[in-house]
């Protein structure tokens, strides 16, 4: 199957060159790799990365505009999406791609693992996020059960990829849930690796968290589905003390319980009852960069 991997970006020069350097030898001759980003630095980096590397620059839309661009253009069966911003393993595509044997399959996650120090606030809060999302994807995945792909690292049929509303917060939540619709199952790849850095002070952590989290509940308004609450994270948060090594991460997590808690009340002031449009939620994130 011809594959098209895909990296959005978005003022990443810094990063994009050693993202296109992982994922070229994992693609065949057959292959495609396209980077799409509204800005010419980042696409300039991109060009000198390798002549291999198709550039396609969107109109500052945000995120799910430059996807409904950039599908027109690719010519894959198996789009890969990724980001600029990270770096994928040297088996990620190939372990991605080898469950589409399989038509059952209409899309494939990845899996983030955290390449922060634990020894921190925020570097033990994207490591608990990251493992629990990982344990909750394994679990649903060996019970043929529904689960989110990450917007990080994910795989899907090009025939499956639904036109974008412009709007979206989570692109990956919109289109995880209208493949399981479809009839189609999501499978979970452990194997297949992005390796990601999470927000340094509190400011950017809510910046993020009101992307990812507050995606859901716009999913759950625009398609008229339940989707998460706070009651249900609430329910299992006690699983997260496992986590718990020393005084400092107790109180760390005692913390992410207030934080997740704040978060949910953002979320809800300001989408539904600010009803604030997506430019208006999406800021961006300058210490994971």
């Amino acid at each position: 199957m011809k594959t098209t991997v895909i990296i959005t970006s978005f003022k990443e020069p810094k990063t994009i060159g050693k993202a296109v350097i992982a994922i070229l030898p994992q693609l065949s001759k057959e292959d495609e790799l396209i980077v799409v980003a509204p800005d010419n630095e980042t696409l300039d980096v991109a060009k000198k990365a390798s002549k291999k590397v198709k550039i396609v620059k969107d109109f500052g839309k945000g995120k799910p505009a430059a996807m409904n661009l950039v599908v027109k253009k690719a010519r894959g069966e198996i789009l890969v999406w990724t980001d600029g911003d990270i770096s994928i393993n040297d088996k990620s595509v190939r372990e991605l791609i080898y469950h589409f044997k399989n038509d059952k399959i209409g899309a494939v996650s990845g899996r983030p693992i955290s390449i922060d120090s634990k020894s921190n606030r925020f570097g033990f809060w994207g490591h608990v996020l990251a493992d629990v999302a990982h344990e909750q994807r394994q679990e649903n995945s060996i019970k043929n059960k529904f689960l989110f792909c990450s917007g990080y690292l994910f795989a899907i049929r090009k025939k499956l990829m639904p036109k974008l509303p412009e709007e979206l917060l989570s692109e990956d939540g919109y289109i995880s849930y209208l493949i399981y619709k479809k009839g189609y199952r999501i499978a979970y790849e452990p194997k297949a690796i992005a390796y990601i850095t999470y927000p340094k002070n509190f400011k950017d952590w809510i910046k993020q968290k009101k992307r990812s989290v507050g995606g859901y509940n716009q999913i759950a308004k625009l398609l008229n589905v339940k989707i998460r609450s706070f009651n249900q994270e609430s329910i299992n948060f006690w699983r997260l003390f496992k986590y718990v090594k020393n005084l400092n991460n107790f109180v760390w997590l005692i913390e992410l319980f207030i934080a997740r808690l704040y978060l949910w009340s953002v979320i809800y002031w300001d989408i539904n009852v600010k009803k604030k449009r997506r430019e208006e939620i999406w800021e961006r994130i300058e210490s994971t960069k």
